[in-house]
């Protein structure tokens, strides 16, 4: 079983192909150029140097969120014309969970995303378990969360940050989590390889959502809308 997947929760984002849950093709992508620039050429070169063509692919893998509103747009909408045009499932991955399997299994995982304004997107894994839903918030409120959790430092064992934002404020995780925290190693992995083999796994088990069912995962609503609030006078 072939599943393409695409990530544009990142300026760079990524495009993957796995065969049965092993990734054997994965790109990053050029940040200096717009997603809807590169897209769907990306894909198409990756599939021509795989030497596999589009109508073997069996599923599409689409990462929901959280990132850029129009990146996710874009991806979406990408991914939803290939699956819709060859009659196959989409299904939508979200960055953290991504993320939180880029790290070895059993630990405790911090996945963090930089969601600009100097606020953070975080979710906390435990085992592989979400174990704190996603949030938005500043960087500093979280840490202080952590440090006031019995569970998040308790026995010994450290918390593995992971994301892009992991990397942005390193210094302030370690000085404030001292070892009882460690940055991944790399802190920002691409993200379609392991969205590609979350998908496979899905679909193997019988999974097979149409591309319509797939919506984004902002966690931050968009500025449209929160421009669209009535403010206070006065």
């Amino acid at each position: 079983m072939l599943v393409m997947a695409l990530d544009t929760t990142t300026r760079g984002g990524s495009c993957a192909v796995a065969r049965d849950g092993d990734v054997i093709i994965e790109r990053g992508g050029d940040a200096a150029r717009p997603h809807d620039v590169r897209l769907p050429a990306d894909l198409m070169t990756l599939l021509d140097d795989a030497g596999i063509r589009l109508d073997e692919i069996d599923a599409h893998a689409v990462a929901i969120g959280p990132g850029s509103f129009t990146g996710l747009r874009i991806g979406i909408a990408t991914m939803q014309g290939l699956a819709f045009a060859h009659d196959v499932p989409l299904v939508g991955i979200s960055a953290f969970e991504a993320l939180a399997h880029s790290v070895p299994p059993g630990r405790r995982i911090a996945t963090w995303m930089d969601a600009w304004r100097g606020d953070v997107y975080a979710a906390q894994y435990d085992g592989g378990v979400e174990v704190q839903p996603p949030t938005v918030q500043p960087p500093a409120v979280l840490l202080a969360r952590m440090r006031g959790s019995a569970v998040a430092l308790s026995g010994g064992a450290r918390t593995v940050f992971v994301g892009d934002a992991a990397a942005l404020y390193r210094d302030m995780i370690l000085d404030s989590l001292g070892d009882a925290a460690r940055i991944a190693d790399p802190p920002a992995p691409l993200l379609a390889g392991a969205i590609a083999r979350l998908a496979s796994a899905r679909v193997q088990r019988g999974e097979r959502p149409q591309p319509h069912a797939i919506r984004p995962l902002y966690v931050r609503r968009p500025d449209a809308e929160l421009a669209r609030e009535p403010r206070p006078v006065g």
